[in-house]
């Protein structure tokens, strides 16, 4: 792939790189030298009839493949993305800046969708029931909605795309996707690699685009179901526009939103184990995940310690170009989220916190131009303040001392937010308690990141999550399809004579 910033990223339409039809572009970046590595195409209205008219028009072929087929040309595309692994993970970190052993992380976890999606024609398999009657039997079917979107954010550019396209294919929608314009080149990726399967032109697409392109695939009649992953107010605006939509088939919108994810540090939990997990949750990736820890609730005796083994951990973190191997911590994505994120670390301070640890004006050698951050310590957050109410995604992590487990759990449920939550302790009770009484959609107990893996489904409570399932594994299965029941009798088992009470089981 060429960084030329000459370079420009175009959109898939109908199996091949199309230009754009009048619309702008926009400069992609290299967070680690801050300079234009590309520049992708934006959307304008008539791309996107072009895109969802290609989707459309493939829609019936697809549908009507046999499942089998199907989950054989995902198998090809997962030894392709094999074979790509580092390929892709090096597009991520050029493009995003997270250090490159994430970036592989991400790339594998993304594969484990596509193995999961493979799995479709047992995953597609209904009930049955034989003669439940009067000569009558009755099953019901999965079927495709027909065309699909996936809007996804900049943090994941690879791994939460293929949390959306493998299932939606599978289950026999054509898909399109909308990736981010901040790291758009992993898309174009994985259409080629799919193409290379064997994946018919006009069954995945890529538009490339900004909230132009959101609003024209979110109105367009022909669309049929809309996942998104980003910031809450976006995923309740797509919610919302989604729900308001008018036609016989309103459109199906899962659209997972913000976090503000808590660690709570019980007094008997291990601590050098609490702090490695706070350390990696927190600044991993600099803090640009959806799951990441932001907040260190430290209860009772154990805050004074945890703090004290913190300061060094965070002040030592490796912040260098994620392609260098011992890098811990990469650059943040852009300029301007950076800038976002140091207001953040300025309210902090202004509202009354101790910053502990100040990662501002840090300068990484021979990238002076990059977007780095150091990795930043607040101690003495309360409730009432911005950088504990709101999510800053970056690499800042805010300590907050409770006196004990009931406060913690009121302190978490209290949160608007309900994405992820963490809890290190070494007793059981604790752990039963804190998972049956915590309002959050996924809980590591000793596990600092709970991303459910390929076969089980991910999602939040509260605003965190609009919709009514979660995405990838079965709940991705009953995304994608419409439910369709069927109750047959053949004219020999029917008796005589109209029927004008309620039938009943005979």
């Amino acid at each position: 792939m060429t960084n030329s910033s000459n370079h420009k990223i175009q959109h898939y339409i109908n199996g091949r790189l199309t230009e754009t039809a009048g619309g702008s572009q926009q400069a992609v970046f290299n967070p680690a030298t801050g300079e234009v590595s590309a520049h992708v195409v934006l959307a304008s209205d008539a791309d996107v009839q072009a895109v969802v008219a290609a989707a459309k028009a493939a829609a019936p072929a697809w549908a009507d493949t046999a499942p089998l087929k199907r989950a054989r040309i995902l198998f090809k595309f997962k030894d392709l993305l094999e074979k790509h692994h580092d390929d892709l993970a090096a597009a991520i970190t050029r493009e995003h800046g997270k250090v490159f052993s994430d970036a592989k992380g991400e790339v594998t976890r993304g594969i484990e969708v596509v193995e999961f999606a493979c799995g479709v024609p047992q995953l597609l398999k209904t009930q049955f029931t034989d003669n439940i009657g009067g000569g009558i039997d009755n099953w019901n079917l999965r079927q495709p909605l027909g065309v699909t979107v996936g809007i996804t954010p900049f943090n994941f550019p690879f791994m939460v795309p293929m949390w959306m396209a493998p299932v939606a294919l599978a289950t026999g929608n054509t898909f399109i996707l909308k990736p981010s314009e901040r790291d758009p080149s992993p898309s174009l990726m994985v259409a080629e690699l799919l193409k290379q399967a064997g994946l018919p032109d006009g069954v995945f697409n890529v538009l490339q685009g900004d909230k132009q392109a959101v609003d024209g695939l979110l109105q367009h009649p022909d669309v049929k179901a809309v996942s998104f992953v980003g910031s809450t107010p976006i995923a309740e605006y797509i919610y919302t526009s989604g729900a308001a939509r008018k036609g016989p088939y309103p459109l199906r919108v899962q659209a997972l939103g913000g976090a503000k994810n808590h660690l709570v540090v019980m007094p008997d939990a291990n601590l050098e184990q609490a702090v490695d997990a706070l350390i990696g949750a927190a600044y991993g990736s600099a803090g640009e995940r959806c799951m990441a820890i932001s907040v260190a609730v430290a209860v009772g005796s154990v805050a004074d310690k945890l703090v004290e083994a913190l300061i060094p951990r965070v002040k030592s973190l490796k912040v260098k170009n994620g392609m260098e191997a011992d890098a811990e911590m990469g650059p943040v994505v852009s300029a301007a989220h950076k800038a976002k994120i140091e207001a953040y670390i300025e309210a902090g301070v202004q509202s009354g916190a101790k910053l502990l640890v100040d990662g501002r004006n840090l300068t990484v050698d021979g990238h002076s131009k990059g977007f780095f951050l150091g990795g930043c310590l607040f101690d003495s957050v309360t409730p009432e303040m911005t950088i504990y109410k709101e999510e800053i995604f970056g690499p800042v992590l805010c300590v907050v001392r409770v006196p004990d487990f009931a406060a913690a759990l009121e302190l978490i449920n209290g949160h608007e937010f309900g994405n992820g939550v963490a809890l290190f302790t070494s007793d059981g009770n604790t752990a039963r308690e804190f998972s049956r009484r915590v309002e959050v959609g996924m809980i590591g107990i000793n596990v600092p990141i709970p991303v459910p893996m390929a076969w089980h489904s991910f999602g939040g409570w509260k605003r965190s999550m609009f919709g009514d399932t979660h995405a990838y594994g079965e709940e991705g299965i009953k995304f994608y399809t419409r439910y369709k029941s069927i109750m047959q009798r053949w004219p020999e088992s029917i008796s005589k004579g109209a029927e004008f009470t309620m039938p009943t089981s005979k």
